[in-house]
């Protein structure tokens, strides 16, 4: 089971605590990963990516074993230490302005 860390505001979106849990299938990549979160909190489509882009939406970052993730393809697969729960992926909202 993968542990994602989802920001507050998606997570009383998802009616879910800030730490949910997601099986996933092989090739375990950021976007299946993804596809399986909105598959499970159907309420998240859209927030997290576009959904005609499937693109990460501006202020929503990755973050996987303290690297930023955001920029990564979303075909990557993503850390063994995430894979087998030791380390959580996180979906944090980026805070913006002055």
């Amino acid at each position: 089971m993968i542990r994602v860390i989802l920001p507050t505001h998606l997570s009383r979106l998802a009616g879910a605590g800030r730490e949910v849990l997601i099986s996933l299938q092989e090739p375990a990549t950021v976007a299946a990963l993804l596809d399986a979160l909105e598959a499970s909190y159907p309420m998240l489509r859209g927030t997290i990516r576009d959904h005609a882009s499937q693109q990460r939406r501006p202020y929503i970052r990755f973050f996987a074993c303290g690297e930023d993730w955001s920029h990564l393809p979303q075909h990557e697969v993503l850390p063994q230490e995430v894979l087998d729960g030791r380390q959580p992926f996180m979906i944090i909202g980026a805070m913006a302005g002055g």
